[in-house]
């Protein structure tokens, strides 16, 4: 496992938002009413989780998104700015206001509400605007909570740009062929496999994407077909973790990894130690590690 002092260039596009958390005993089903123990906001969104996350792992990350111009908007561009994450080409839109996620957790798990709001406001005209920054990008990172039309349209720019690009395929809807194809690798949740690739069974899925699909789970488990064999990776948190974010801790973990060129099997595997640090902390982005610390990690894990 390497991590050279190279500062790769990565554009997110993608969602930002505020993450209000409940605190709960349990999730409360339909007509049912429960008490929460507090109520606390997070910086949260999967485009600014994995622009901050790669940021904090040494990278030169530009971000592209949608945000109110309110309070939470404003909120949201200071962290940016003060993780280092250039902003030049995050939108204030005058119509929508900031994304919100409304999340209830309890030791069942979470429950989220997500209000993409200016989020769905990214267009294919702000990834033209962004061009300039995507044609220098050593890889291109994305989600699902943006409009499905804008995902396509910035596949078809890298394409056309000959850039890689790699998806975490979350919230979780249909992949087109198009993307399937000329993603560098695709992320997602072992549940979502049927809903972003259609019927079949996981295994066999895997099998059609070797080296390219890698399937998480709850757990911190990461799963992929080499080519040859299926591989399993798992770094089990402690029981006091938070679960929030960890697939886009992974997604941005193994991004750098791949960037300082390492084999795909330490991709995974770095991927999964920097998903274990971030699920110390409740909310999306305070536990993301930095570059120094996991260059430690890794002088003695490998």
């Amino acid at each position: 496992m390497k991590l050279s002092n190279t500062k790769p260039q990565i554009v997110v596009v993608g969602s930002s938002s505020i993450d209000l958390i409940m605190k709960t005993s349990k999730i409360p089903t339909a007509n049912n009413t429960v008490l929460a123990d507090n109520l606390k906001s997070f910086l949260g969104g999967k485009g600014a989780n994995q622009a901050i996350a790669t940021s904090r792992l040494g990278a030169n990350t530009s971000l592209v998104s949608c945000i109110g111009m309110d309070p939470y908007g404003q909120q949201v561009l200071r962290n940016l700015d003060d993780e280092e994450v250039n902003v030049a080409y995050v939108y204030e839109d005058e119509d929508e206001a900031t994304g919100t996620a409304y999340v209830t957790a309890s030791n069942e798990g979470n429950a989220i509400t997500v209000v993409p709001a200016a989020n769905y406001n990214l267009a294919p005209k702000n990834v033209d605007e962004a061009e300039k920054y995507l044609a220098v990008a050593d890889l291109i990172l994305t989600q699902m909570e943006i409009p499905a039309k804008t995902v396509e349209y910035l596949f078809q720019k890298a394409k056309k740009l000959d850039r890689k690009i790699g998806i975490y395929a979350a919230p979780a809807s249909r992949l087109s062929d198009e993307i399937i194809d000329y993603a560098t690798f695709i992320v997602a949740k072992s549940t979502d496999l049927e809903i972003i690739f259609g019927e079949g069974n996981h295994e066999d899925i895997m099998k059609h994407l070797p080296n390219k699909l890698f399937v998480r789970d709850g757990a911190n488990s990461t799963s992929y077909f080499d080519g040859s064999e299926m591989k399993y990776f798992r770094k089990n948190p402690s029981t006091e973790s938070h679960s929030m974010g960890l697939g886009d801790a992974f997604t941005s973990g193994f991004s750098i990894a791949f960037l300082h060129g390492n084999s795909i099997e330490d991709c995974v595997k770095f991927g999964n130690e920097v998903a274990l640090k971030a699920a110390d902390y409740r909310g999306s982005q305070k536990g993301l590690p930095y570059l120094k610390e996991m260059k430690e990690l890794i002088s003695h894990a490998y």
